[in-house]
């Protein structure tokens, strides 16, 4: 299994028969790795959405055209981008799973905001989500933008995902101290990698609180365009 991320929150796995990109935003993303972007879009069998905003969402329904694979995402949003831009687009909800050849994928909760923008102000397109994708006998969770939740818990002990994607930049999502505290109390990672962090002054610029709170962790923060193992 190999990941690489894509700057901000974008993140491409490759988990079993499949390519998976989830919140790809390129136009616009200071931290995209434009110099490796054939690379990072290469193979790709489909697209997840976590939720409408900018930061997740700019650009992707050109890409989805472009390399001709489905997007999925929560019900709302898909049936309004596949109405406008012509996508391959896949609704499906929170609790809901779809399967794509050897890896499933299963929508859990977030708590956050969904919206897009539109010409007289935000538009809101269904609720905030998180996906757990399972494959070749390995779980990962990617959190999307969320605080940390007593939900997480119940995931745990239903899908035992041993590789957590986790949202880490605070202000608008939960920082490197709440991601801890979800890591070590309501999961047993394995392997942890903070996302949505470093890209604006604004977020949090290092992981080292994260790495110094999970002693026994494999906690990863590779540069966007970099492929590790997991």
């Amino acid at each position: 299994m190999k990941y690489t991320w894509l700057g901000h929150a974008g993140v491409r796995l490759e988990i079993a028969d499949q390519v998976l990109l989830i919140d790809p935003w390129e136009p616009g993303n200071p931290m995209f790795p434009a110099d490796r972007r054939a690379a990072v879009f290469e193979g790709v069998t489909a697209i997840f959405i976590t939720h409408g905003h900018d930061d997740h969402t700019g650009g992707v329904a050109e890409l989805a055209r472009s390399l001709d694979v489905p997007v999925y995402g929560m019900v709302e949003l898909m049936g309004r981008w596949g109405a406008a831009h012509g996508l391959k687009a896949n609704g499906f909800n929170k609790g809901g799973t779809v399967r794509l050849g050897e890896v499933a994928v299963t929508m859990v909760n977030a708590t956050h905001s969904s919206s897009m923008s539109g010409p007289d102000g935000p538009v809101f397109v269904g609720t905030e989500a998180g996906y757990i994708i399972e494959g070749a006998g390995r779980g990962v969770y990617v959190s999307g933008d969320t605080d940390v939740m007593a939900d997480m818990k119940v995931w745990a002990d239903i899908h035992a995902p041993d590789v957590g994607i986790l949202c880490a930049g605070g202000h608008y999502t939960m920082d490197m101290k709440r991601a801890a505290y979800a890591a070590s109390k309501l999961f047993s990672f394995k392997t942890v990698i903070p996302y949505h962090y470093r890209t604006f002054p604004l977020l949090e610029q290092s992981a080292a609180a994260l790495k110094a709170a999970l002693p026994g962790v494999r906690v990863l923060d590779p540069d966007p365009g970099v492929t590790v193992e997991l």
